[in-house]
């Protein structure tokens, strides 16, 4: 099975979701790490990522090759982080037929309705129990 966890800007959240991934998950999972710039891309390959990519092309590319996607909800959304999500980027995680895994986490002026406030720690946990859940099924 193979994961991409993508995240942009300084790679702080990818990066948190790679380590607890690599720690709770067996072996044979390969670990993408997809940035959207270079520097997040370094920080998630230095939490455990098995490779690495970085780029709308390399985004685009790989978004129908894995078997999971995992990340904040802002990689949903064209221009979201500071514009380093473009419009393709967006479409292609939209319509990878990998099921996601999303942080209900952003910052461009979304407000999902229902989900209480819970630290990062806490979201990781969920979205690691799910990932568990996901791989053993």
């Amino acid at each position: 099975m193979k994961i991409a966890v993508i995240d942009g800007q300084g790679g702080g959240i990818g990066k948190h979701i790679m380590d607890r991934l690599r720690r709770e998950l067996p072996d044979n999972i390969e670990l993408l790490a997809l940035g959207t710039n270079a520097l997040a891309t370094s920080v998630m390959i230095r939490s455990g990522a098995n490779e690495g990519a970085t780029g709308e092309n390399a985004l685009i590319y790989n978004a129908d090759k894995v078997d999971l996607i995992v990340g904040p909800i802002s990689i949903m959304f064209p221009h979201a982080m500071s514009g380093e999500m473009t419009p393709r980027m967006a479409e292609a995680i939209a319509g990878s037929p990998a099921p996601k895994v999303l942080l209900p986490l952003t910052r461009s002026g979304v407000n999902i309705v229902g989900m209480k406030a819970e630290p990062l720690p806490h979201l990781i946990d969920e979205l690691v129990k799910k990932v568990k859940e996901l791989v053993e099924n």
